[in-house]
């Protein structure tokens, strides 16, 4: 009997070019999910504002209704004891608005004495209803913002394993090698000096952000330091602390602020890298100070790399 061996090689090691695409891929994904990411969590912070807008009107209304209520109650009470009205109008005074809303027309039939006063209490119950029908819109508004802001959430960590494992499998030198052109962050340590005017609102933006180097990345954050910044928290806080806003993430921020072109670029503009989904501020010289990706600090970087290869555009606020 003859015996055959067949050998099984294992799946061949990617190449540092392939590793770098992938990577590449990957960082413009987590990106996108960022932005996503915080665009959604300001909606929710506008939904949730709205709601408490909306729940101090429905405590409003339900307090005039329920003044209303009880001014009705007495008249209802008043006109059966007086043979004028049938049992159905104390029915008719329910604390609940759409009750009263439903048979509105009865009520004022049954109350022509007293017409105009049923009118306010039936406006005072429609007021109540549409404020509770809005507080319940805004309510089920939020609820499903919070499920696609944990859904962000859970793309981004899914993302950002993948790129922890392909690193992984690269020595330190070939990993720093792949970061260099496949993801925003600095491969060496420019001067920190800012040698920016601060008698300028671009010039007191340019020096929050160089006092901001070092802080972590933290994806949906906006400072300050101990809680870290996102790319787009990380200039809005900048321009914020010189008295200007500007939108939360990027794409609202390209949207929304007048563009420059990157010729002509001035301390304190905003440019922006991969399909609008990272920024950076400029500092002048070919440099950026920049909240590169999750894992890394704030940081001084060259316009050079990944930066000089995905630059889109720069706008100015």
């Amino acid at each position: 009997m003859v015996s055959y061996s067949v050998a099984v090689s294992a799946s061949p090691k990617p190449t540092i070019s392939q590793v770098t695409a992938q990577v590449s891929k990957l960082t413009t994904a987590e990106n996108k999910a960022i932005q996503q990411y915080d665009q959604v969590k300001q909606q929710l912070a506008d939904a949730n504002g709205r709601l408490k807008l909306v729940n101090t009107e429905v405590a409003r209304d339900r307090k005039q209704f329920n003044l209303m209520r009880t001014y009705v109650a007495q008249v209802a009470a008043t006109a059966y004891e007086d043979g004028n009205m049938t049992s159905m109008a104390a029915l008719i005074t329910s604390a609940n608005p759409q009750t009263v809303l439903s048979r509105a027309s009865m009520l004022v039939q049954l109350s022509s004495a007293r017409s105009q006063e049923m009118r306010q209490f039936v406006s005072a119950a429609r007021q109540l209803s549409g404020a509770q029908q809005s507080a319940r819109r805004t309510q089920a508004a939020i609820a499903s913002l919070t499920g696609q802001q944990k859904g962000k959430a859970a793309s981004i960590g899914r993302t950002l394993n993948q790129r922890k494992s392909l690193l992984a499998t690269l020595t330190a030198q070939q990993a720093q090698t792949v970061l260099s052109t496949s993801s925003p962050g600095s491969t060496s340590t420019p001067p920190p000096t800012n040698n920016v005017p601060t008698n300028t609102n671009a010039g007191q933006a340019v020096a929050f952000a160089y006092a901001q180097i070092g802080c972590p990345y933290v994806y949906g954050a906006t400072g300050p330091c101990h809680s870290g910044f996102d790319c787009s928290g990380l200039v809005q806080a900048a321009w914020a602390s010189a008295g200007v806003s500007i939108p939360r993430d990027t794409y609202s921020q390209w949207a929304g602020l007048p563009h420059v072109p990157l010729s002509q670029l001035q301390p304190g503009d905003l440019i922006y890298f991969a399909g609008v989904s990272h920024v950076g501020m400029y500092v002048g010289g070919g440099y950026l100070i920049d909240a590169p990706v999750p894992g890394q600090n704030v940081e001084k970087v060259a316009l050079s790399g990944w930066y000089a290869a995905n630059e889109v555009g720069a706008a100015r606020p």
